[in-house]
């Protein structure tokens, strides 16, 4: 397993946690998405090496920002 954590810009209620968990879910090979509304973290573990691209263009399209 793999895992990456990231910091997600502008997430600021549990209606913001569910949008980047589901789109990040999506991710292909993506198998758990944790996200710490408090610290801004999103922890994502997949079966191989993560896509860490695909994991920015998610959250992206969730109309959030990974920060760095």
């Amino acid at each position: 397993m793999a895992q990456a954590t990231f910091v997600v810009k502008g997430m600021t209620c549990s209606g913001c946690m569910t949008k980047v968990t589901n789109a990040v879910t999506g991710v292909a090979g993506v198998s758990d998405v944790d996200v710490d509304i408090s610290s801004g973290e999103l922890t994502v573990t997949g079966e191989s090496a993560v896509d860490t691209e695909a994991v920015r263009r998610a959250v992206g399209d969730a109309g959030y920002e990974i920060a760095g």
